[in-house]
């Protein structure tokens, strides 16, 4: 008897929130046969990235499997739901059903992906993973805002807020642009520390990019106080950087001045 061909594992990046934003080859692959998954925080709750998907005018499949990573830090927690995961994944992909699974912004880009996919490989090396790429929230928010993310010999860094206040200052030194993500958690510190630096005017606040909910905040000094959306980034423009001098189209090495 022929041995059932294995599915394939696809990382579907649908963008930000903007269903315009998905791509053409995210949405052909919406509109094939693949079977539907998507990660929630818990149980019968929303689930972010399938809302993109089905306000682009999506209808759910009969069949689809929500998937539970919840919101913690503990690894090992993090583990054991990632591996459930994986085990639920490969039962489709042993059947023959190819997977798709739907991410919000880009499935390479801080993405639960990144985890299901090492845990599916793990379990099961032979596995074709295809992961379509997206339009990332940063990307969306900066078009939003109208400004280039990074010019000509900018330098530029995409990071968590949850680093903390001191890194987060110390990469004010390196970088021209500063995009932190997740920032809810210390909005009211980094917005104490762009007033100390001088930068808050040179910053953006943008929640839900791309969302019918989104909204972008000039005036970031207004936010102090306010709970804001777990999905919400600001983007730091930092013109007053010392920057070292240009060799062959990059930057020189500041040299040590210490004796």
């Amino acid at each position: 008897m022929a041995q059932t061909k294995l599915g394939t594992l696809y990382g579907v990046s649908l963008g930000p929130g903007d269903p315009g934003l998905i791509t053409r080859r995210a949405w052909q692959l919406l509109s094939g046969n693949g079977h539907w998954t998507y990660p929630i925080r818990k149980k019968n709750s929303d689930s972010y990235a399938l809302d993109i998907a089905l306000r682009g005018g999506f209808s759910l499949p009969k069949t689809h499997t929500p998937l539970l990573f919840p919101m913690t830090h503990d690894s090992a927690i993090l583990a054991r739901y990632w591996l459930e995961a994986a085990q639920t994944v490969l039962a489709r992909l042993n059947g023959g059903e190819d997977v798709l699974f739907l991410v919000e912004g880009d499935a390479s880009t801080y993405s639960t992906f990144g985890h299901l996919q090492q845990t599916v490989r793990t379990l099961q090396p032979e596995v074709t993973v295809d992961v379509v790429p997206g339009v990332s929230s940063f990307h969306a928010a900066a078009a939003r805002c109208g400004e280039p993310l990074a010019d000509v010999d900018d330098t530029i860094a995409i990071v968590p807020a949850g680093y903390g206040i001191t890194q987060i200052e110390a990469m004010l030194n390196d970088f021209d642009t500063l995009v932190l993500l997740k920032v809810k958690p210390l909005l009211d510190d980094i917005i104490a520390l762009l007033r100390r630096r001088d930068l808050l005017t040179q910053s953006r606040f943008i929640e839900k990019a791309g969302a019918p909910e989104e909204r972008m905040i000039v005036d970031i000094a207004s936010l102090e106080g306010q709970k804001v959306n777990y999905l919400s980034l600001i983007i730091i423009k930092n013109p007053g950087r010392q920057r070292s001098e240009m060799q062959r189209g990059c930057r020189k090495k500041k040299e040590d001045t210490h004796d």
